[in-house]
């Protein structure tokens, strides 16, 4: 296990990556990256999806005396990197709310005393007392922070408890911080470096093109017949987006009847189920993945050969992030959109429910608390599971205001929606120490669980606490099942309070409860991100209606790029390029299409991809001079 850097300090970046991750050079940018933050320069570095963000901060922390601190939202990214780094034999440790409390405290000990050289911590960490006691005795060198966008109010996935990662630079001022994001415009990356207290700003910024990657936008009134066809001629695995869970089902179920091998994934299945359904993709046991945009995050599947949108999303950055899930190997791969002008309508629709009145974020605040049964003036520091898809059927209200509402109350203190994770079971008593002496049930095991409980864990009279099933089965000398089992009749017996091991949100009070007259949003934070949201929804849309210029260029334009190239494969590059051919060239295209089928103008089109005007002017043409001729089921053929 490597424990300092005085065995990589005097190596080059390319030897630590050689002895450490097999690799013989670095990709572009990374080399450039590592180095400015070597030299101890506050870094913002954009690069896209799959760009190897995480050697960027890995390689200094092995060069650098000290504990690199890696702050990110994804639970599941933590642990894979952890678990990762651990095979390497690179000390690693990750903190995060669904932690138990001592568990947590081994981890941060061992980064102050101990040899710890990554901490991967969430940002609702940062607030805890337990973190900022142990905080000024770390010797920290690096601060990485991944998913940066998320600090800036201007960013697509703004989170509050990103605005609190500032505060490490006062326990650490001579730290080097990194900041590491896929996707930032101009006024996000200057928003990011303010918050982050950057002593001038830097930035190093990967190209947004890919090269491979073949945008196409489609307006059609049959998607289905559309998304099928894509399905069919593009070979190799895909991912098909989602609206609604209830869509994810219906189309899975379509694409199955027509031969298709797909399965869908939403939040609302069990954890194993998603576990197991994404495995089988992963595998490729299963070809297509039919999903909301639950699915993905984290995902490193190289050979997506397509990404179908089958409405558009709510933003740029969100579609980006999502489409270039797609060619991850270099190959050519199709990031496909398609929409209806009804769906244009709907996204302007669902952009006005998702903003609530300030007066019903005040009631929503109110029936969250209901929900979680915390009572006025009670919860200020405590947590719940949070099942919001439950929450917002119970409450008859939609998923996109719930969340919008939630996000607003965060933004005003009261409290903070954090995403799924696992949470460790959790126990209370409901009887007194003496009360248990009494206690006639489950023989000698039952006995050795109550000594293990009572002898592992402090405060289970007063309060909830976590605990680990395993350790007390250790403890105990009894088998994990049978402790299980132990506590589930604890629980009927009504001696304890017990809350399963589960995968779940979580909420966390930032403040106690308030009487819904004393809530206060303030206004400004209301019509910052109504602002922000109309913002972004314009230039979705104007994405999904352009007919003029290169998809890549408006993509690499919008994230600040102003020099980049057309792209030449997206589906107004081939228009123009095939445009730009006589139209002879076009006749004769046409006249081998209809030499073994009948097609409408339609069908010809999507296969010469060409304008409409021109393919019917050339059609109009080609029929007074009695070469093909039109029937009336609208197909054309050749007159022989």
């Amino acid at each position: 296990m490597i424990t300092t850097s005085e065995n990589t300090k005097r190596q080059s970046p390319e030897d630590v990556l050689r002895q450490w991750w097999g690799y013989d050079e670095f990709r572009s940018k990374q080399r450039e990256i590592i180095d400015a933050v070597l030299a101890g320069r506050d870094t913002l570095a954009l690069m896209p999806t799959g760009g190897g963000k995480s050697l960027t901060y890995q390689i200094p922390a092995l060069m650098s005396e000290g504990l690199t601190i890696v702050v990110t939202p994804l639970i599941a990214l933590m642990k894979d990197q952890v678990d990762q780094l651990t095979r390497r034999g690179i000390s690693a440790v990750a903190v995060h709310s669904g932690m138990e409390s001592r568990r947590v405290e081994i981890a941060l000990d061992n980064c102050t005393y101990g040899d710890v050289k990554l901490l991967y911590i969430a940002p609702e960490r940062l607030a805890t007392d337990a973190f900022r006691v142990r905080l000024r005795r770390m010797r920290i060198s690096i601060i990485a922070v991944d998913e940066a966008h998320c600090i800036s109010q201007w960013g697509y996935d703004f989170r509050p408890s990103y605005l609190r990662i500032a505060e490490l630079r006062e326990y650490a001022p001579d730290a080097t911080v990194l900041a590491l994001t896929a996707s930032a415009t101009e006024r996000v990356a200057k928003d990011i470096m303010f918050h982050l207290g950057f002593r001038s700003e830097h930035v190093i910024r990967t190209s947004f093109a890919r090269p491979n990657l073949s945008y196409v936008v489609r307006e059609v009134e049959d998607k289905y017949e559309h998304l099928l066809r894509v399905v069919n001629n593009v070979e190799g695995a895909g991912i098909i987006y989602m609206r609604t869970r209830e869509a994810c089902e219906q189309i899975t179920e379509r694409l199955k009847t027509d031969g298709i091998s797909a399965q869908y994934y939403h939040a609302g299945l069990p954890a194993v189920e998603r576990s197991m359904r994404q495995d089988e993709w992963l595998e490729g046991s299963v070809r297509v993945m039919v999903a909301t945009n639950a699915f993905g995050m984290g995902i490193d599947k190289a050979d997506v050969r397509f990404v179908i949108h089958y409405a558009p999303c709510d933003s740029l950055e969100a579609y980006y992030q999502e489409a270039g899930r797609a060619g991850r190997d270099g190959r050519r791969s199709y990031a496909v959109m398609l929409y209806s002008k009804d769906d244009l309508d709907k996204l302007s629709f669902f952009f006005k429910a998702e903003f609530p009145p300030i007066e019903d974020i005040k009631r929503i605040y109110e029936q969250v608390c209901s929900y979680l049964q915390v009572a006025i003036g009670d919860g200020q520091g405590a947590s719940f599971l949070f099942n919001i898809y439950d929450f917002c059927h119970v409450m008859h209200l939609s998923y996109g205001r719930v969340t919008s509402a939630l996000k607003i109350l965060e933004l005003n203190g009261l409290l903070t929606l954090v995403d799924e994770q696992d949470n460790p079971a959790r126990l209370m008593f409901m009887c007194s120490r003496d009360a248990l002496y009494k206690l006639n049930a489950g023989g000698n095991d039952m006995d050795a669980l109550l000594r293990a409980i009572l002898r592992t864990y402090n405060g289970v009279f007063s309060s909830f606490r976590y605990i680990d099933e395993l350790l007390l089965a250790s403890t105990a000398g009894l088998a994990p099942d049978r402790v299980h089992a132990l506590l589930q009749m604890l629980w009927r017996m009504r001696v304890i309070r017990y809350i399963p091991a589960s995968r779940s949100p979580m909420i966390f009070f930032d403040s106690e409860r308030l009487p819904t007259a004393d809530v206060y949003i303030s206004p400004d934070s209301y019509s910052r991100r109504y602002d922000i949201a109309l913002e972004r929804t314009k230039s979705m849309l104007q994405y999904a209606q352009n007919d003029e210029e290169c998809r890549s260029r408006i993509i690499e334009g919008y994230f600040g790029d102003t020099e980049a190239k057309p792209c030449g494969v997206c589906d107004i590059c081939l228009r123009e390029r095939a445009h730009r051919r006589n139209p002879q060239s076009i006749a004769d295209s046409i006249v081998s299409l209809l030499k073994d089928n009948e097609l409408t103008i339609k069908e010809l089109v999507a296969k010469l991809q060409v304008r409409d005007m021109d393919v019917v002017e050339i059609v109009d043409k080609m029929v007074a001079e009695g070469k093909i001729s039109l029937d009336l089921s609208g197909k054309l053929k050749i007159n022989r």
